[in-house]
Order: C-alpha cells, then structure tokens, then sequence
C-alpha cells in the first residue's frame, strides 16, 4: 500500500518534492519519488543502504543536482538556493565533527558568527548538555559528545530546517534517549526536521510521518501506525498444542483467540506469547516486497 500525496503542495510545506530522479547513466538512483514535508512536522525517510535516501537528502540541501521532478525547500529549489537560504537550514551529517583544536564553545561561537539571528552560545550548549564540556577541545570529547556538537552546530543558527542523518549512530542506549529529548524539544519550537535513520524504534519516537524508500522509489509513506497492509499489522498468536507442535494464528482479536484456547486445552496454552507487529517488522516486509517486485520486473525485460 503507497500512500499518494496531492498533485499540488500544501501552502504550508516546509518541503515537497514532485517526481524527483535522479540518474547515473543507466542507473536509476531515484525513481519518481512525491512527498511533502509541513512547517513543524518531524519526517523520517527509511530504507535500506543504497535505496536512495542520501541522494534525496543531498538534493534537498542544494549539493546534489536532480535529473528531473522538481524540489521546494522553505519555497525555494535548493538547485538554485543561495546563502541567505542555506541560512535557513541546518545539518546534521553523519561524519561528525572533526577532532578540532579548539574548545566546545570557540566552534559554536564560530559558527553563530555565520549567521544572521543566532541562537545565544550558552543557551544551545546548555541544551545540548555540554555546559561543563563548554571549555573543552573537540579532540578530547567522547564520540556522544561530539554528536552533540553536531548539533549544536547545527541548530545554532536557528534553522527553520533542520536535517538529521543517522544522527544517533554509535550512541549508547542514555545518550540516544537524552539526544531523542533535545530533538523534542527543537520540534515543540516549530523546527520542521527531516531525518535519516537505520534504528527503527528512533523514529516511531521522534516522527509524526515516515516514508520508506526502496530501490529509487517511495514504497510507502503515512504515520508511524499506519503504513504497511492492514494485514501486515494484525496482532500474532503462537503457541505449543499438548504433542508440543507449535502453532501460530493472526487475529484481530488475540484475547478472544486466547480465552478460546485456555478453555479448549483447561488451561494457558504451553509458550503462549501474543505478538503485534512492530515498525520494524512492517519496514522489512516492505522492503522485502519492493526488491521481490523489482526482480520480478527485471526478470520480465
């Protein structure tokens, strides 16, 4: 199931994207792909390595030219955006900050000077926990907390755009959550953030929409409880009969099927276990469903 947005974009859309693609030769990296972004919205674009992803980041942030479709970032094609649009943005790459010689607060302070209205130093240090790092040299942070750098770095100009890529990787499971808050609280001031991650359960926290990519093209896009078939996110139940042959059932009603089961066997079937499809079960199949089709239509040229 493909969510389809509307031909024409909302006046309220911090992004949208009409038909992008994009090609290298005969590879088609971007197939067509159509999505909107609102002011404020939190969206996170998922998909396997190589199915798309950077290469529609990298458009949108005005590094990357497309090869047809058009683009609209904060009302402007970022094929032709100028420094008092890339103003406007912030980003978060995955490379991290580099082991810079200088202090936590010289680099943030720098790159405030880059700015029209900046956000006060200390205030975005502080928001990003490293008040007691402020005086520290880039080199002598942990990876955690130079991720936080990052993005300080990058909301310091007080971007009405911010794109996030992979920002969490190599976190541990405190700094992950602690960074997942600071984001919140960037989204409660109106920040609209486009984010890229491989951890599935970050973005059911962080997202309002997700849109699933795959092999150049948009395989399903909506809210975090609404993509997949129905099917695909009915509930699980398995359990073990008497002879310990194992069995499994999907039903809309896992309690019903439970107390049919207890009263059929006079007890709690042996290893019953009820189990509702997570994002990350719904993500892979499909996944798995667009590389199937893509090979069956390979097959058939």
């Amino acid at each position: 199931m493909t969510s389809h947005p509307p031909r024409h974009a909302p006046t309220d859309a911090a992004v949208s994207v009409r038909e992008l693609r994009k090609s290298y030769g005969a590879f088609e990296a971007l197939r067509g792909v159509t999505f909107d972004i609102a002011s404020g919205e939190t969206f996170a674009l998922l998909g396997p390595n190589g199915a798309g992803k950077s290469t529609t980041i990298e458009i949108l942030e005005g590094y990357r030219d497309r090869s047809g479709g058009s683009a609209s970032v904060l009302g402007i094609d970022p094929h032709r955006g100028g420094v008092h649009w890339k103003a406007r943005l912030g980003i978060v790459l995955q490379s991290g900050a580099e082991a810079a010689d200088v202090t936590v607060k010289e680099q943030v302070s720098h790159f405030a000077r880059l700015y029209p209205r900046p956000h006060d130093v200390d205030e975005i240090i502080a928001a990003v926990g490293l008040t007691d790092k402020a005086k520290t040299r880039i080199r002598n942070l942990s990876g955690g907390q130079r991720r936080r750098l990052d993005v300080a770095l990058g909301v310091v100009g007080r971007p009405e755009l911010l794109f996030l890529d992979e920002p969490t990787t190599g976190f541990d499971p405190e700094a992950r959550r602690d960074f997942w808050e600071l984001i919140r609280g960037l989204k409660r001031e109106g920040t609209t953030i486009l984010l890229t991650t491989h951890y599935l359960d970050e973005a059911a926290q962080l997202s309002d929409r997700v849109a699933v990519i795959a092999r150049g093209g948009l395989v399903d896009m909506g809210a975090v409880d609404s993509i997949g078939d129905a099917s695909a996110r009915v509930p699980i139940v398995r359990w073990r009969d008497e002879s310990g042959q194992p069995h499994s059932e999907r039903s809309d009603a896992p309690a019903a099927l439970v107390a049919r089961l207890t009263e059929q066997t006079g007890g709690e079937p042996r290893d019953l276990e009820v189990i509702r499809p997570s994002l990350e079960d719904i993500y892979l199949g499909l996944v798995r469903e667009a590389e199937a089709d893509a090979v069956a239509e390979e097959g058939r040229a």
